[in-house]
């Protein structure tokens, strides 16, 4: 059993070639999906240095976990808007106060919320707004937790459409 080693052109859609045979990566927009959680400050600061270093627009997002259309379970139509809404104001402005000091150095910022399942609302934002790299922190959940909860970076790995980095916090 042999190892392939892939050549940067056939990991990334848009590389430019440079002198000396080398290639780089054209990264113009970086979507960064955040649950306000330690594992997102920490993904934060590799979203903020990727947006830097290749000028791309970063995409700051929050998904509001829709249960109703998660379960299928039926509520009345005028209490789930209303609390959504609430909700939705409230994540509005915690996305506001969530990393200002990292982010103050990106010039091209998108703060977003959107209502839905998280891997199905980030993996059609990345497919909508042709994102180049989704940045994300993981929880790394074990056992009856990952069964119950699921893995939303699992499955944004799994069906984006373009490249995925992961962040673990730090063992040390």
């Amino acid at each position: 059993m042999g190892v392939r080693i892939l050549h940067p052109a056939y990991i990334t859609r848009k590389c430019s070639k440079i002198p000396k045979g080398g290639w780089i990566m054209e990264i113009k927009s970086i979507l960064f999906p955040t649950d306000f959680s330690e594992g997102s400050a920490q993904a934060l600061q590799y979203a903020v240095d990727m947006a830097k270093r290749y000028g791309a627009k970063l995409h700051v997002v929050h998904v509001i976990y829709d249960i109703v259309k998660a379960t299928g379970w039926y509520v009345p139509h005028v209490s789930t808007d209303k609390m959504y809404q609430e909700i939705q104001e409230g994540a509005k402005k915690e996305l506001d106060r969530f990393g200002v000091e990292e982010l103050s150095g990106v010039k091209d910022l998108e703060r977003t919320v959107i209502t839905g399942v998280p891997h199905e609302e980030i993996i059609g934002f990345a497919n909508k707004n042709k994102i180049g790299l989704i940045i994300m922190g993981t929880h790394g959940r074990k056992g009856m937790d990952r069964i119950l909860f699921g893995s939303t970076a699992a499955q944004i790995v799994r069906f984006a459409p373009c490249p995925v980095l992961t962040v673990r916090m730090p063992k040390y």
